[in-house]
C-alpha cells in the first residue's frame, strides 16, 4: 500500500513540474535578442490575473540575441532645439591680399589683344620670371617678388603680371601704386584673369578710392614743371589726374623769368581736388602805393609858400609905415616935441602890427614848407607783391543793426 502511494506522489509530482515547464513562456527561458533599427515591437495582452506584462519584440531572421540587462534602460534625454546660427554679414571689404590666390598661367594665344606682338624669347623669359615671383609671393618675399613682376612687365604687358604685382604691393603699403596696377589687371576685363580675380581686383580697387583723395592738376605755360611733393608730375603744357594719400601736400610750378608758384593743400579721403597752376613775372605781381595821395605834399608846401609870401606883403607895409612915421617925426618935431602926434602914433601902431603879423606868416609858411617837404619825402611810392589768384587787398564794411547790437563788421580779403 505504501509503494502505491509513493508512486503516486511521485507521478504527481513530475506532472507538476511538467505543467510549470508547459505554461512558463518560451521567450523567459532564452536570451533576449537586441533589437534592430526599425525592429517593430508588439506588445502583449494584460492578463488578468496580474501576471508581469512581457513586451515581445519581433527579430529579423538570423538576428544575434543578446542578454537582457539587469539594470532598468537610462529615461530618455530631451532633444534640445539649437536655433540656426545667423548668417555672418559679408565683409564690406575684399579678402586680405595673403589669403588672396596669385594669378598661376599667363595666356599666350597669339589672338588675345594682350600677347600681340610678344616673340616667343619673351614670352619664355617672361614666364621664368612671373613663376619665380609667385613662388616668392607664396613665401611671402614681397619686395623681390614685386622686382619680379615689374622685370616681367618690361617685355610683357599682360593684365595677370598686374594682378600679381598689385598683391606684392599691397603687403608693402603702397596703395596708389596698386590701384594703378590693378586698372592695368582690369584693361581686358575677366578673360585673363578668371571672373573670382576680377571680382576681387574690382572690389579692392573702390576700397583704395575710398581711403585716398583724387587731384587734378592743370598749367598751361610751356616749358613749367610741376612738381607735387617734390616728384615731377609733368612740363606744361599739361594735366595730371590721379590718386594721393590723405594729408598735406605741396605742389609747386618752376619756370625760369617766373616767380614759383605753390599751393599747400590737406586732403581728406575720398576728397577730389582741381587746381590751375598760373606763373607770373615779377612785374605782373608787382604793384607801388603811396601812403597819401600823390597831391597831398604839394598842397602842403604850396599853402606853406602862400603864407610866408602873406608874410611878405605884411612886411613891406611894415615898413612903408615905420617910414610915414619917421617922415613925419622928421617934419614936424625938428624942434622937440614931448609926444608925437595922434596921427603919426597911430601910424607906428599900424606899422607893429603889420610886423607881428608878417613874423607869424612867416613861422607858419615856413613850417608847411618843411612839413610838405616831410610829406613828400614819406610818400614815395613803395612796391609790395599781390597774388593775381586773389586780388588786392580789400576791406568790406557791412553795419550791423539788432535790437541788441548796432556797428559795423569789417571783413579783411588779402
Amino acid at each position: 500500500m505504501r509503494m502505491v502511494m509513493n508512486r503516486s506522489r511521485l507521478a504527481l509530482t513530475l506532472s507538476a513540474a511538467l505543467l510549470v515547464l508547459w505554461a512558463a513562456p518560451a521567450d523567459a527561458q532564452r536570451p533576449r535578442a537586441k533589437q534592430r533599427t526599425g525592429a517593430v515591437q508588439q506588445p502583449v495582452s494584460k492578463k488578468r490575473n496580474g501576471t508581469k506584462q512581457l513586451l515581445r519584440t519581433r527579430q529579423r531572421p538570423g538576428a544575434r540575441q543578446q542578454p537582457i540587462s539587469a539594470q532598468p534602460p537610462a529615461p530618455e534625454q530631451p532633444v534640445s532645439v539649437q536655433p540656426p546660427a545667423p548668417e555672418q554679414p559679408v565683409p564690406a571689404q575684399p579678402p586680405a591680399p595673403e589669403r588672396q590666390q596669385a594669378s598661376g598661367t599667363l595666356e599666350a594665344s597669339g589672338d588675345r589683344p594682350w600677347a600681340k606682338g610678344i616673340s616667343k624669347e619673351d614670352q619664355a623669359l617672361v614666364v621664368e620670371l612671373f613663376e619665380t615671383g609667385n613662388t616668392l609671393l607664396k613665401e611671402s618675399i614681397f619686395v623681390q617678388a614685386a622686382e619680379s613682376y615689374r622685370k616681367a612687365l618690361e617685355h610683357w604687358d599682360h593684365p595677370a603680371i598686374h594682378y600679381n604685382l598689385a598683391l606684392a604691393l599691397m603687403n608693402l603699403d603702397q596703395p596708389i601704386e596698386v590701384h594703378e596696377h590693378l586698372v592695368a589687371a582690369m584693361r581686358y576685363g575677366p578673360e585673363p584673369l578668371e571672373n573670382e580675380k576680377f571680382e576681387y581686383a574690382r572690389n579692392y580697387k573702390t576700397l583704395i578710392e575710398k581711403q585716398l583723395a583724387r587731384v587734378e592738376i592743370a598749367c598751361d605755360l610751356p616749358g613749367a614743371t610741376v612738381t607735387l611733393d617734390g616728384k615731377t608730375l609733368f612740363v606744361g603744357p599739361g594735366r595730371h589726374e590721379g590718386l594721393v594719400r590723405v594729408g598735406t601736400h605741396s605742389i609747386i610750378a618752376l619756370k625760369e623769368g617766373y616767380l614759383p608758384t605753390e599751393k599747400s593743400r590737406t586732403l581728406m579721403p575720398g576728397e577730389q581736388v582741381t587746381l590751375d597752376l598760373k606763373l607770373y613775372t615779377s612785374d605782373q605781381v608787382t604793384q607801388y602805393r603811396r601812403r597819401w595821395p600823390a597831391w597831398t605834399p604839394w598842397v602842403v608846401m604850396g599853402s606853406g609858400l602862400a603864407v610866408a609870401a602873406g608874410g611878405g606883403l605884411l612886411h613891406l607895409e611894415t615898413s612903408k609905415s615905420y617910414s610915414a612915421f619917421d617922415a613925419g617925426i622928421t617934419e614936424r618935431c625938428l624942434s622937440g616935441c614931448e609926444r608925437a602926434p595922434d596921427d603919426l602914433a597911430a601910424m607906428k601902431a599900424r606899422g607893429d602890427l603889420m610886423q607881428k603879423a608878417a613874423m607869424g606868416a612867416y613861422s607858419i609858411g615856413g613850417a608847411a614848407l618843411l612839413t610838405g617837404a616831410v610829406l613828400f619825402y614819406l610818400n614815395q611810392p613803395q612796391a609790395y607783391r599781390i597774388d593775381p589768384d586773389q586780388g588786392d587787398a580789400t576791406v568790406d564794411v557791412t553795419p550791423l543793426l539788432s535790437g541788441d547790437t548796432n556797428g559795423v563788421l569789417a571783413t579783411f580779403r588779402f
